[in-house]
């Protein structure tokens, strides 16, 4: 590469009481083969109780902020502001970037013409690959399938997402006020107004998926109460709501008996069992949440 023609580059990384996993992540951005001096690395801390501070001492490209408003995409917004780079990188806490992604990213949003975003691919790993919890199937089966996102949704998950920052200038930052979707809210924007969203095969990076039920269960919680925010400004009948609630409680039996039966990852039977009877769980968490957010509960973070 020819530094002279290369832009630079801002990557924007939220983090929240995850210490650990942000040193394995920086770890992998200061072995990029993108030259060090044209990228820079802002850390977001929204309101850690963990001391992010010394986690980021040791790694000279990070720049330290914080954003007290509760959310990601508050904490991202923090970020951009303070951006220097003329593009913009996301990723999360979680995850951990190939040696290539700055390189690859970058030649993915200027190969193409009136790019808005590039969505990378996030690869799946579980912490015991031959003994996969019921949970960690579940996510690698049905969570983050950035492919699927781009092409079907409009939308590329933040986990892994390339864009330029006169295109956040042109369509908005993200919405601050939504704890969940709002990486979906703002790519439909970025369609919307004209621009291509590509999806970039071999801009990688590694996401584990998440271990117990209990996360999982934190994680669709969230979902519902974004989901709940994102609608709440529309006229509801608070009756026919909860009414609609209460029906989806029904157990969803064929429909994760067709999902589990059909899905190409899973080796055998004990995985399908495990991903039908997830599916079966998480459904009535999602439902359960719903009713209790049409009786005037108020979203979690």
């Amino acid at each position: 590469m020819t530094e002279s023609n290369l832009d630079f580059i801002s990557v924007i990384i939220p983090v929240y009481n995850d210490s650990k996993r942000l040193q394995i992540c920086l770890e992998a951005l200061e072995n990029q083969t993108y030259p060090q001096d044209l990228y820079e690395i802002i850390v977001v801390d929204n309101n850690s109780e963990e001391n992010i501070q010394a986690t980021v001492a040791c790694f000279s490209q990070v720049k330290l902020t914080s954003e007290k408003k509760r959310g990601s995409y508050a904490a991202r917004n923090k970020g951009i502001n303070l951006a220097a780079g003329k593009i913009l990188a996301f990723t999360d806490s979680d995850c951990i970037p190939a040696t290539n992604w700055l390189e690859m990213g970058i030649k993915r949003l200027k190969s193409a013409s009136n790019c808005g975003l590039v969505g990378g691919k996030i690869e799946i790993f579980f912490k015991d690959p031959q003994n996969p919890t019921a949970a960690e199937i579940y996510d690698a089966a049905t969570n983050l399938q950035q492919k699927k996102y781009i092409e079907e949704h409009k939308y590329g998950a933040t986990a892994n997402l390339f864009t330029w920052k006169k295109v956040l200038e042109d369509v908005g930052y993200f919405d601050s006020n939504l704890k969940s979707g709002g990486d979906g809210e703002w790519g439909l924007r970025v369609h919307d107004r004209g621009y291509l969203l590509v999806y970039g095969e071999d801009v990688c990076i590694a996401h584990p998926a998440r271990y117990s039920l209990a996360e999982l269960s934190k994680k669709v919680i969230r979902q519902t109460g974004g989901t709940y925010d994102k609608e709440k400004t529309q006229k509801r009948h608070k009756p026919k709501e909860l009414f609609k609630s209460l029906l989806q409680l029904r157990p969803p039996v064929r429909s994760a008996l067709r999902k589990a039966s059909s899905n190409q990852i899973l080796k055998n039977n004990r995985q399908k069992l495990q991903l039908f009877l997830a599916i079966v769980y998480l459904h009535y968490v999602k439902n359960l949440e719903k009713v209790r957010l049409s009786l005037g509960g108020k979203s979690q973070n």
